[in-house]
């Protein structure tokens, strides 16, 4: 992406330009912009911010003073009116929000009526409802101590300091609210770095905190840039930041913990899968394997889709007859029309990417049965067809390595045991499924895989309140529900004399 030196002017799309620094929209040092390129056309949708070492330092200082000096992380009744207010306001740029996400990010729109938008800005109701009702102060029981008499004991949830969230291109309001409003209802502040493909679903964030009379200067920061690298190592790195929060590759997870490790942060880190679908043989194998078609989704841009799919080596022909008959129907292009569930990579470089593990795989053996390449009506924008894989290993790079492309191999197994060492057989643990005619036999396998979460029988997982992260290299810690809004608190224990009166914290609670 070029950088230049820019005056601010709305783009076409009224997409805001603007960092959000310390309570204001601001331009980035010097004037520096960036272009931002829809990945459907290959042509500059508009500019935004291209946030510099100083706007990073800026922010951060920001966020540490508002933590420091002001009250948000001890009243609660006040982050309840911030949040409402800011929830509001995002519901009212929603349609507007919606075409700048497409054009970023390629997303069909049909899921900007879903995840990508809509049910992600509904599950802020979720943080709202447990701000109000989460028990920030409880007196435990006296069990007694070597060390003193009777006492009193108070256990108290704090709100962890600051937070930067380091959020990816793929599902980028998802992942940006994910973090930000469990965070931000907690009482941390926040500096939000977006990943520079997708600024503009990070820009309008603060274009709405902007307009949030209860948010303090500094309790939200938004930076866009791109010198990702260098904004992320200042950003974990800094002793002023108390927990990173990443959305992200393995590889770069791997680089975020190393770099936290020094000030000892606490560091969550949401990372790659390479989760396995497995169908049993007793399966309705038509109805199972509709749904392998989702690996496409988005392009295939998502770390919880199953993109392994463990089938029967005794029903293995009939899967793959069901399958590319599935694949060769599968609805892409355009994703602005509506009976489109893919549209393009996010750049040229994720194509050529995707395009190479297909290539590995062609030469590790495997065979393509759909796709394969970039389709032949599609000459502008960062399409790969959709991508069917037969006689597939687990011990094969494309059985083993996160493509994160429309990319699905197909893997027989013998038995339900070897179905759930093949699905084990991996350094990721983020997502699976299974699907039986046999409940019994669904939920051994669900509870065998060592997985984050695991879907049986056409049954999500995702929800506000169910937590999600992943187990071995798939990440630590957890997002949503208790668990997730808990990761942005630490916990501190007070005693006092057993006759000591103990005065609670009128901010504390609703």
């Amino acid at each position: 992406m070029n950088t230049h030196t820019h005056t601010h002017t709305p783009s076409p799309l009224n997409a805001e330009s603007r960092l959000f620094i310390d309570g204001a929209l601001v331009d980035a040092e010097e004037g520096r912009t960036y272009d931002v390129i829809n990945p459907a056309t290959e042509a500059v949708a508009g500019m935004v911010a291209a946030a510099s070492l100083v706007d990073a330092d800026r922010a951060l200082a920001a966020a540490r003073r508002c933590f420091d000096t002001s009250d948000w992380s001890t009243n609660v009744p006040r982050r309840l009116r911030a949040l409402t207010q800011f929830r509001d306001g995002l519901l009212a740029v929603a349609d507007e929000w919606r075409r700048q996400i497409v054009a970023e990010s390629g997303c069909p729109i049909t899921f900007t009526h879903g995840p990508m938008l809509d049910s992600s800005v509904a599950d802020i109701n979720y943080s709202l409802s447990l701000l109000e009702s989460y028990a920030f102060e409880r007196e435990i029981e006296d069990l007694g101590s070597p060390m003193g008499g009777p006492a009193r004991r108070l256990v108290c949830q704090e709100a962890a300091g600051v937070v930067v969230a380091i959020t990816p291109w793929n599902a980028p309001v998802q992942t940006n609210l994910q973090k930000i409003i469990p965070a931000l209802a907690a009482g941390c502040t926040v500096v939000l770095k977006a990943a520079h493909d997708t600024p503009w679903s990070a820009t309008m964030l603060g274009r709405v905190a902007s307009q949030c009379p209860d948010l303090p200067p500094g309790a939200f920061n938004v930076l866009t840039s791109t010198a990702s690298g260098a904004l992320g190592a200042m950003l974990t790195a800094d002793p002023r930041v108390d927990v990173i929060s990443f959305t992200g590759s393995t590889a770069t997870g791997r680089r975020v913990m190393e770099s936290a490790s020094h000030t000892i942060k606490r560091t969550l880190l949401e990372l790659g899968g390479k989760s396995a679908m497995v169908v049993l043989d007793d399966a309705d194998f038509p109805q199972a394997l509709a749904g392998a078609a989702y690996v496409c989704a988005n392009a295939g841009q998502g770390c919880v889709l199953n993109t392994r799919l463990l089938v029967p080596r005794s029903r293995y022909d009939e899967a793959i007859a069901i399958l590319e008959s599935i694949y060769r129907q599968v609805p892409y292009g355009d994703p602005n029309d509506a009976n489109n569930i893919m549209g393009p990579m996010i750049n040229a470089a994720q194509r050529e990417r995707v395009l190479a593990y297909i290539e590995k795989g062609k030469a590790e053996g495997a065979r393509v049965v759909v796709g394969g390449g970039t389709p032949a009506h599609l000459t502008t924008g960062y399409y790969v067809e959709p991508t069917l894989f037969a006689d597939v290993d687990n011990s094969m790079t494309i059985a083993q390595e996160e493509i994160f492309g429309p990319v699905l191999v197909v893997i027989p197994f013998d038995d339900d045991d070897d179905a759930i060492r093949i699905a084990n057989d991996s350094i990721y643990g983020l997502s699976g499924s299974v699907i039986s005619a046999s409940p019994e036999r669904a939920l051994r396998v669900a509870r065998s895989v060592r997985t984050g979460t695991m879907n049986v029988n056409g049954a999500f997982f995702f929800s506000p309140n169910a937590p999600f992260g992943g187990y071995k290299q798939s990440g630590i810690g957890r997002e949503m529900g208790i668990e997730g809004f808990e990761e942005y608190l630490q916990t501190k224990t007070i005693a006092v004399p057993a006759d000591f009166p103990l005065a609670r914290n009128a901010n504390r609670s609703a």
